[in-house]
């Protein structure tokens, strides 16, 4: 059993994704600081990749910036075994299959267990096909979260047994990036997870404003927020920690109102 759960259990939860290497490794270090010290339950490091296929714009050109960095998988791994000497929340990866197969899908998540990751999201990895993976994660206890989506129809009750961690429930149909309006029927979607699992479920791509935040949190366990956070740290670069915190403040505080 990983320490998920632990995020879930003072009041709705939020979750910010931050890119691993954008700017750099040592302002991403002091961004989860600031997210952590400013409210955040759980933060989600994205391990950039050449071909993000889940993320729109904004997040694929942080992955540009953080390759053209220099940032790599042994890079992240060290910059999570410093982070684990002040922050406790979970921290979960989100990157792609090819990362963790190119890098050897054992010693990838030994090493995530190893370092302090408590789960790991897979985008491009179909619930149907996830025993490539999920055997591996049962073995050094690293949860592999489900995503389910508006298309998933008959598949959410299915996925959901199966659930661990958290249900990562896409908000939206195609990638992520600020939404003005988040229009699907998402309780329809919530009410079956919870008819069939009590593994907590956060709601994520699209989300960017206070209101958003209370809306999502208020059908869900969380609220979960990736492009307009990578928005203020493309402004404002290595002064980035401070901006971030403040709006991590300013949406666990509307999560919870």
């Amino acid at each position: 059993m990983t320490k998920i759960h632990k995020a879930f259990e003072n009041g709705k939860a939020f979750i910010p994704f931050i890119t691993c290497g954008d700017p750099d490794l040592e302002t991403t270090k002091e961004i989860v600081k600031a997210a952590a010290e400013n409210g955040a339950d759980l933060i989600e490091l994205g391990i950039p990749f050449s071909d993000p296929t889940a993320e729109g714009p904004v997040i694929q050109g942080a992955n540009i910036r953080a390759l053209k960095g220099g940032v790599n998988t042994d890079k992240i791994f060290d910059l999570v075994r410093e982070l684990r000497k002040e922050i406790t929340i979970p921290l979960v990866f989100m990157t792609y299959a090819n990362v963790v197969f190119s890098y050897d899908a054992d010693k990838f998540i030994k090493t995530c267990s190893e370092v302090g990751i408590d789960g790991l999201i897979l985008p491009d990895i179909p619930f149907e096909e996830k025993e490539e993976f999920l055997p591996i994660c049962h073995k050094y206890d690293v949860a592999l979260i489900s995503l389910i989506a508006p298309t998933s129809d008959k598949r959410v009750g299915m996925i959901a047994k199966e659930a661990e961690g958290f249900i990562y429930l896409v908000s939206s149909l195609g990638v992520t990036g600020v939404r003005s309006e988040i229009n699907s029927d998402l309780s329809s979607i919530v009410k079956v997870i919870r008819e069939n699992t009590d593994v907590p479920c956060a709601i994520g791509f699209g989300i960017s404003t206070p209101q958003q935040a209370y809306d999502m949190a208020a059908l869900s366990d969380g609220a979960i927020v990736g492009s307009a956070i990578i928005k203020i740290i493309e402004k404002y670069g290595k002064d980035a920690p401070k901006y971030v915190g403040a709006y991590v403040r300013s949406m666990k505080d509307a999560a919870n109102s």
